[in-house]
Parts: C-alpha cells; structure tokens; sequence
C-alpha cells in the first residue's frame, strides 16, 4: 500500500504562486521519505494568504522556483497514487505546470476530503477540512506547514482505512461515488427479539472478512441490535481480527478508541476480535 500526499500554499489568490511545496510518501502505513522546500513564486505576496501560512516575500528570496522543481515533484507522485486534501493542491499544481508551459504528467489521484466525507458521515456535507479531520481523530500536526499537512492527510487516510475496512484500492473507487452508495457508513439493524443474544448491541469497526451488511445481518438475525457509532449503549464492539492487534492508539479506529474510553469510565463494553464473534453466534445457534 503505497500512496504520496502534497500540499502546498500559495502566495497570492492566484492557484498558480505556489510558495511551498510539501510532498510526504506512505508504505505499509508508515512515512517512507518526505520532502518540502520554499518557491519563489515570481509573483506578489498577498497579505491574506501570509497571515494564513507565514510565508513572505523575503523568505522566498533566492529559493528555487518552480520550473525547477518539477523533476523532484515527479519523482514523487509519478508510478504511485497521489494524495491531496480537496480539490485545491492538484488545482494548484496543474495551474503552476501550464503557467510554466510544462505538460503535467498523468497521475492517479485520490482526495482524502471525498474519503473523509464517506467514513465519518458527520463530515458528510460539512466540516471535514483537513484541520478540523485531524482534531476530530487527535492527530497533531502544524498547520499551513506544506510538509505537516500532508502528513496529516496521509495519516487521516490511513485512519480512514482502518476505519472503513475499505483498502487503498476500494477507495480509489468509493471516493467517486456517491455518499452512503454502498451501505458500509451506516449500518444499523433492529435485533431479533427471539435471538440468543437479544440485549446485546453491537457495532463493528475494521477490515471484517465479509461485508458489513451480511456481518450485521447475522448479528441481527442473532439477537444483537447493530448501531452505527459506539455510544454508552453499546455492549460489543467488533473489530476485524487484524485490526485488533495493531498497537498504540493511534493505529485503533476511532470507534475502538472511542469503546476503550468508555470502558475506562466504568461502561461495560466488551471488545471482541471478529473470529470470537463469529464463534459466539454459532454457538448461540447451536443452542438454539
């Protein structure tokens, strides 16, 4: 799974006066190298947009400027899926290519705002800019530093990976269509009240090894009440068995940090890996 993220700001209104770029290159989910440097757009700096990044005009003096900078930034975007957060850094490179007469090459994009607002349904039509994602899942990171946002997207990714289930590829797809299209954000179920485990509420999170509908189909069909989010209703959180043993908390899925606070708070949650799951409901319908 390998991917490069961008970022980069601007001088001025013009998408084109690229001032910094930062370009940082995930595989197997951790930052593999990363790179920024300043520009030196050619063009006026802005009031706005410094007071925004911090970037003036005398710290651009004598930095390369962008025709020279091509070659390295194809070095990292070409032969891998190129990474921004919203429409505005591949807009802001495509501007700066024909400003400088350079043909841009083609590239595979992703936009990780589109995967935010299709995993995090509370970010659906609102509110899922990068700064506001990243506090959302306790990611630090120094905005407006082209470098430190895009290891923020990156990581926001990742997140969205684990959280979703979906792999890098599925994304490549899920990201075009259309919000909710395949069911997997919110998948709630009203339990079965003649079913072994009738009180039970769950909620799955991780890579499962089967869809999530058919998953919480079964749990429903067992007695479980599937919920969307974990809340202080929640009695089993279900998480897919190699997400289960990824450590520190920042590999866990929102909802998995989400169940381990509220069980340090004294509510009864039981978190179980999918195989245990799976082995509970069969047992259940062996009684049964």
């Amino acid at each position: 799974m390998k991917f490069t993220v961008i970022d980069v700001e601007t001088a001025n209104a013009d998408l084109s006066s690229i001032c910094q770029i930062g370009c940082v290159s995930f595989s197997d989910g951790k930052i593999e190298k990363a790179w920024s440097t300043l520009v030196d757009p050619e063009d006026d700096f802005d009031g706005i947009n410094v007071s925004i990044h911090g970037i003036t005009e005398s710290m651009v003096k004598g930095k390369p400027v962008f025709r020279d900078l091509v070659g390295r930034i194809e070095g990292f975007l070409c032969d891998t899926i190129a990474v921004s957060h919203t429409a505005f850094d591949r807009a802001s490179l495509s501007a700066a290519y024909s400003r400088n007469e350079i043909e841009l090459p083609s590239l595979t994009w992703l936009d990780t705002a589109r995967v935010v607002r299709r995993t995090w349904l509370q970010f659906a039509s609102s509110g899922y800019g990068l700064f506001e994602t990243a506090s959302f899942l306790g990611i630090d990171f120094d905005h407006h530093n082209a470098e430190e946002d895009a290891r923020a997207a990156g990581e926001i990714l990742l997140r969205a990976i684990s959280e979703s289930g979906h792999s890098l590829d599925d994304w490549m797809k899920r990201s075009r269509q259309p919000i909710g299209a395949d069911g997997t954000n919110v998948i709630t179920r009203e339990a079965n009240p003649d079913g072994l485990l009738y009180g039970e509420k769950a909620v799955f999170t991780g890579a499962l090894s089967i869809l999530r509908r058919e998953v919480a189909d079964i749990a429903a069909k067992a007695g479980c009440e599937v919920l969307g989010s974990v809340t202080k209703k929640t009695t089993l959180l279900v998480v897919g068995d190699q997400d289960i043993t990824k450590l520190g908390g920042h590999a866990k899925s929102s909802k998995h940090r989400k169940a381990e606070e509220l069980i340090a708070k004294g509510v009864s949650i039981r978190i179980l890996r999918e195989s245990d799951f799976n082995q509970m409901i069969e047992t259940s319908n062996a009684i049964g």
